[in-house]
């Protein structure tokens, strides 16, 4: 895949790492899955938001729907990984040419504007496309719903070298005396951890790698380092933008976090790398537009005028932008997926009429009676003291 999209989706984990909640909070999100719809809306937008989408890219909008095409191939291209998109717009809606042609290929569909019926079925797509990893569209949908357009990503990979798994329980920090899913393994090749520095001090990673050419590195920063800082200068360091150091080139001593490097009496020259981790799930759900500046839609997201004519002559917004997020690591490997969805509907000015409203509520004992229309008879008369039970 172009080294030039590589990077700009790689800043958009970075700034969307910055971001993330206190270290007591668990997180997943990829960046890879929301980067291609943001091309995507940019080739057809205009004003502002394109300046904004353009801006959150790293990429100039005219280029962005090649590149998303490009990535999304290279994804599905990538052994063990499944990357797949949709599209799925209201009966009706005009939709310009030059942007449904510049689609990658993909899923298309109608909204029925039955909300539970285009539910099933934007459920159906993500749980077919992840495994059942993800079983719903994260996206919401209302009545004015025009368009969604979505990404589905789903990995699932074989570590080289399990684990052995055991229960056991740290004896400190945050989870000592807790029972956890205790993983451990062993290496001569040392190198497999490395430290790096951030602006928050030492970072130790460990290169776990998977049978399929995907890896996984796990990271430990500093005892109260800032989660953003720590997966800032992880991301530096396992993109080649910061210097690490391996273990075999460490001081003795404790070089970074969690990690303990020395000489010790053996039967064997050979260096041994001892590892021990923790199996884990992560769920997340993210809201786009809770950081909507950071990637590009704070324009876009405003209803009150149009912003992407060159998807459909019909003004659009955005309305919702969500991503659900699955991360699983264990003894025999690592499986993560994430589907991201966008909902774009109508946009423009407010009403501009004032009209009267009734409104009516039977909701304490009231009577009733049963009238003949022509005649006005009353066939029956009755009082509802106690409405049914569902």
């Amino acid at each position: 895949m172009r080294n030039s999209t590589v990077r700009a989706v790689n800043r958009l984990t970075t700034r969307w790492a910055a971001a993330q909640a206190p270290a007591d909070a668990g997180t997943v999100f990829t960046a890879a899955g929301v980067w291609p719809l943001l091309a995507l809306l940019a080739d057809g937008s205009g004003g502002p938001a394109r300046t904004e989408l353009a801006h959150a890219l790293g990429i100039p909008a005219e280029a962005a729907a090649g590149a998303a095409r490009e990535l999304l191939a290279a994804l599905a291209g990538v052994r063990g990984l499944q990357a797949a998109t949709g599209l799925w717009a209201k009966a009706g809606l005009p939709l310009e040419e030059d942007w449904s042609a510049g689609l990658p290929a993909g899923a298309r569909g109608t909204l029925t504007g039955d909300l539970d019926a285009d539910a099933e079925t934007l459920d159906a797509w993500a749980s077919d496309r992840t495994g059942g990893l993800i079983e719903r569209m994260p996206v919401l949908l209302d009545q004015e719903t025009l368009l969604v357009l979505a990404s589905a990503l789903a990995l699932r990979l074989r570590w080289i070298q399990p684990f052995h798994e055991s229960c056991g329980e740290p004896s400190a920090g945050p989870w000592a005396g807790r029972p956890v899913r205790r993983l451990v393994r062993s290496t001569s090749l040392l190198d497999r951890v490395r430290v790096g520095h951030g602006p928050s001090g030492a970072i130790t990673l460990l290169e776990v790698v998977g049978a399929a050419g995907v890896d996984v590195h796990l990271v430990l920063g500093e005892p109260g380092a800032p989660v953003g800082d720590t997966l800032a200068t992880a991301i530096a360091a396992v993109t080649k933008a910061l210097p690490t150091t391996g273990a075999s080139l460490l001081p003795d001593g404790s070089p970074g976090p969690g990690l303990a490097v020395g000489s010790v009496a053996a039967y064997s020259p050979e260096p041994r790398l001892d590892i021990e981790t923790v199996a884990f799930e992560v769920r997340s759900e993210h809201d786009l537009l809770d950081h909507a500046r950071l990637f590009g839609l704070e324009t876009a997201a405003d209803g009150s005028h149009g912003h992407f004519p060159g998807i459909s002559s019909k003004p659009l917004a955005i309305a919702s932008a969500r991503q659900s997020a699955l991360a699983r690591f264990h003894a025999e490997g690592f499986e993560a997926a994430a589907v991201t969805g966008v909902a774009v509907g109508c946009a423009g000015p407010g009403p501009r009429y004032r009209a009267r409203r009734a409104e009516v509520r039977f909701d304490r004992p009231f009577g009733f009676l049963t009238v003949h229309r022509t005649s006005r008879l009353v066939l029956a008369a009755g009082w509802v003291a106690d409405p049914d039970s569902p």
